[in-house]
């Protein structure tokens, strides 16, 4: 080691965090050790001299949040959980990366308990960390008061490494936190100059310190990751910040003291081998053929950590008492958003929509319903990636959140549909209920973090816009053809694609009342027509996922199903049908998964498979309706790309029209009777 030694106590916790490390990655046979071996010194520091944490309640809400956002270093996280006494034992790092156990391979939200997000996907957890420093401000604004203890005062710490400054995600999160001045986020960067292929001199030469000083971070460097007293002393400037985010550079080692690998590509992404172990123990004076030792004494040090946490939970649970007291309904509010409930009402002014020929776009819709629900839920918040004039998704009556100003529920993310989705995932993990909004094709920008909302059970709102072809003359590239399908096959994630404006109502009631899925709202540029619902089903069918919108007596000869502003085509040519005699019935069909986890019996009497033909009309690809309308069936949708021109021209020349869907619907029953006859 240098000569700049910790206490014989410090050293002690520091090495057995990496020993630790180094045999649970060595046992499984895989894993990444180099990098907690180099960051257990600032770890321990952090968490044994900085962190707000209560072991035994990992929910307290005011503790500081920590984010290891180079996630497959996640031993270094599973090590001092162990050891500051969370509800890990010493067999659970044992049984590192294997079946059923609580220490994956990535740090995953929910399973393991401490872990306060899913990461591993380089750059979404330093991101995550931005959403979080948001929410603690505008928790603060909201619900903490004058002349009071404060209700809400924690910090939030991530740690990253040279992957996540590589990826986008980064930077544009690090731009939003500069420009909202969130002084109450750390980012510590472990600049070890590793990655798998060797070298970052292969692919990253740029001046991360100057890049943040662009972004208006304070920027701040220990020169050796073994030198505990530059560390705290770094940490304790970083808290000091008022007016601005803080990155600590951080040069270290990887696989610090492993003779051969130390420094290396190898001790990045593979076990060091027992000889390398072993010559690294000896290195640390570690007893060499010891495995997964914990020191009495460190144990008794480190889990100090739960009576520190008691003590704070305590005095902290005194303040909540008096607070309820001076501030019942604010209290309230905070009950309800720490159990993620909903007010009684919240959606009592959620109007009905009159029948309309001409209808509303159902973004315009949507804007209603959301502003109506807004009063009622006050920390329902959220905002649009440029685009709110469009998306129809600004909270009337409401402030801007900016720097200065938290207490705002408009967001204004920016061109950064990226950072927006990953920022959306870290406050609600901070239980708001966020939304983010934009264009439909733009939804590529954001599939990592949806997909870690959707896997790790996060009620997020995604308002998507400008769902089809029907955005006309701004053409192909911005005409979303496989996205809606795409998001579709990510599980968890619940798509709702209205078909009016009443089917809006009902889709944002499913989405408030969902705890534990994100839904993501596809809406029309165009106007629809409202459905008359004394002569066709009630929206209410919505719930289901699909539902009978119109129907024949007796069984149907074809059943038409749509989503959005397809179903229209499809009720023009149902009627018709019904003119000329032809038993039809319309499904609208907004959101697969919701019909999927209905029963059997529903699903068949919605769609009885006895009624082989079956017209399916979306503007989107073809891939996936052959699950609904069978072999025997008809796909009206678009297998290519878009274009550029007016609305009625694409539709016509694409195939969307009334006249269209009827003829497949002749065109099925002439095969029906053909095959019939023969």
């Amino acid at each position: 080691m240098d000569s700049k030694q910790p206490d014989n106590i410090d050293l002690l916790c520091i090495n057995t965090i990496r020993t630790l490390s180094m045999d649970a990655v060595q046992k499984a046979n895989s894993g990444h050790p180099g990098t907690p071996m180099a960051l257990a010194p600032v770890a321990y520091v952090l968490w044994d001299r900085f962190l707000r944490h209560n072991p035994r309640n990992t929910d307290w809400p005011n503790r500081d949040r920590f984010v290891l956002s180079n996630g497959h270093a996640s031993m270094l996280l599973y090590s001092l959980l162990y050891l500051t006494g969370y509800p890990l034992t010493l067999d659970d790092l044992k049984h590192f990366r294997q079946w059923g156990s609580k220490t994956p391979g990535h740090p995953e939200y929910g399973l393991t308990p401490g872990a306060e997000t899913t990461t591993g996907p380089l750059g979404q957890g330093v991101a995550n960390s931005v959403g979080m420093a948001i929410s603690e401000k505008w928790l603060a604004a909201h619900f903490n008061r004058e002349n009071q203890d404060l209700l809400v005062d924690y910090r939030v710490y991530a740690i990253c490494g040279d992957g996540d400054m590589m990826e986008g995600v980064s930077s544009e999160a690090a731009s939003i936190a500069g420009h909202l001045g969130l002084n109450n986020l750390i980012w510590i960067y472990d600049n070890n100059r590793i990655t798998i292929e060797g070298s970052t001199d292969l692919a990253f030469s740029e001046d991360v310190a100057l890049r943040f000083m662009g972004y208006h971070w304070n920027i701040l460097r220990v020169s050796d990751a073994n030198d505990l007293g530059l560390i705290e002393r770094a940490i304790r400037t970083a808290q000091q910040e008022r007016t601005r985010p803080t990155l600590i550079i951080l040069d270290s080692h990887i696989g610090w003291g492993a003779p051969k690998k130390q420094d290396t590509a190898a001790a990045h992404g593979e076990p060091l081998g027992e000889d390398e172990i072993r010559a690294a123990k000896k290195f640390y004076g570690w007893p060499e053929d010891a495995h997964f030792l914990v020191p009495p004494e460190v144990e008794q040090h480190m889990r100090k950590a739960v009576d520190r946490g008691k003590k704070w939970e305590e005095e902290w649970n005194a303040r909540l008492a008096e607070y309820k007291k001076a501030n019942p309904d604010l209290y309230k509010q905070w009950e309800m958003l720490q159990k993620k409930e909903l007010p009684a009402g919240w959606d009592a002014k959620i109007q009905a929509f009159p029948p309309d020929p001409k209808g509303l776009a159902t973004r315009e819709s949507s804007g209603k319903v959301e502003n109506a629900i807004a009063p009622l839920v006050p920390w329902f918040l959220g905002g649009s990636a440029d685009l709110a004039p469009s998306t129809k998704t600004l909270i009337a009556g409401e402030t801007d959140f900016e720097s200065g100003h938290y207490g705002g529920r408009n967001f204004h993310w920016g061109i950064r549909e990226h950072a927006m989705g990953s920022i959306l995932n870290g406050m609600a993990l901070s239980k708001l209920r966020p939304f983010g909004a934009g264009f439909l094709i733009f939804s590529d920008y954001m599939r990592a973090p949806i997909r870690l909302a959707a896997l790790m059970e996060l009620p997020v709102i995604y308002v998507f816009t400008h769902d089809s072809i029907g955005l006309g003359e701004d053409g192909p590239t911005h005409q979303p053809i496989e996205q809606l399908m795409s998001l579709r096959a990510i599980p968890r994630l619940i798509d709702v694609r209205p078909a009016d404006a009443n089917e809006v109502s009902e889709a944002w009631r499913l989405a408030m009342n969902m705890k534990n899925h994100p839904v993501f709202l596809v809406l029309s540029r165009q106007a629809l027509p409202t459905f008359d619902r004394t002569k066709y089903a009630s929206a209410a069918g919505l719930h289901k996922g699909a539902y009978i919108l119109a129907d024949c007596e007796g069984v149907p000869e074809v059943i038409l199903i749509g989503t959005g502003s397809e179903v229209q085509l499809c009720v023009g040519a149902y009627e018709q049908l019904k003119a000329e005699g032809v038993r039809a019935r319309v499904v609208s069909m907004p959101s697969w998964k919701t019909f999927e986890k209905q029963s059997a019996e529903y699903r068949d009497q919605v769609l009885p498979s006895a009624v082989r033909a079956r017209v399916a009309v979306e503007t989107g690809t073809t891939l996936g309706w052959r699950e609904h309308v069978g072999l025997d069936g008809r796909i009206v949708a678009r297998a290519d790309f878009g274009a550029s021109a007016p609305i009625k021209e694409l539709m016509k020349e694409f195939g969307f029209t009334v006249e269209h869907v009827v003829a497949e619907a002749r065109a099925l029953l002439q095969e029906k009777k053909a095959s019939t006859r023969a």
